[in-house]
């Protein structure tokens, strides 16, 4: 599998159930939400922009993408915090590997800021990404059980990747239309 194949395997909306270990506080999160990923034109002003601000060519970029986010937190027993949230993602292909490569986002997911990842894919299809940010690092992998069903296991470290602050587990159902 490839990064085009793997987000082309990636669109539509997804039901996912997320149970996050915050070990730093000792605490356990339930997250239900709805995730929507929509694919994007390379010519897209948003993807365009992304490329821009990281030096990139658009003409090496692969399956731009956007993902929505909404959801419910049982982190607050009293209140039910609301999740929810877009980011653009843009593969950029390693011209000499490609099942590897970077992953520009306009907001990322353990820092809310601008973020670039590395990424590969295992020979079993497994979508591996690691992103620094300043504070910590995350580490994430996602993979397809079959079509309609994916798997999502991530970290986040101290910014030097030793301490585990959260590790979570999310299983995602695509929602079909009948």
């Amino acid at each position: 599998m490839d990064i085009n194949q793997f987000v082309a395997c990636s669109f539509g909306q997804w039901r996912s159930q997320r149970s996050a270990h915050h070990l730093i506080f000792s605490h356990f999160e339930a997250v239900q939400s709805v995730i929507d990923i929509v694919a994007l034109a390379p010519d897209d002003p948003a993807v365009l922009a992304l490329c821009q601000d990281n030096n990139i060519d658009p003409l090496h970029i692969a399956s731009p993408f956007r993902m929505s986010w909404e959801g419910q937190s049982d982190w607050d027993e009293n209140q039910n915090e609301e999740l929810k949230g877009t980011t653009v993602l843009v593969p950029v292909p390693d011209l000499s590997s490609p099942n590897r490569g970077k992953l520009l986002r306009d907001q990322g997911y353990a820092e809310t800021m601008p973020a670039v990842g590395d990424y590969h894919l295992t020979d079993d299809g497994t979508f591996v990404l690691l992103t620094k940010y300043d504070r910590a690092t995350a580490e994430e992998k996602i993979w397809f059980v079959n079509p309609n069903l994916r798997f999502r296991v991530s970290m986040i470290k101290t910014s030097d990747g030793i301490g585990v602050l959260t590790a979570s587990f999310s299983s995602e159902i695509r929602s079909l239309k009948s």
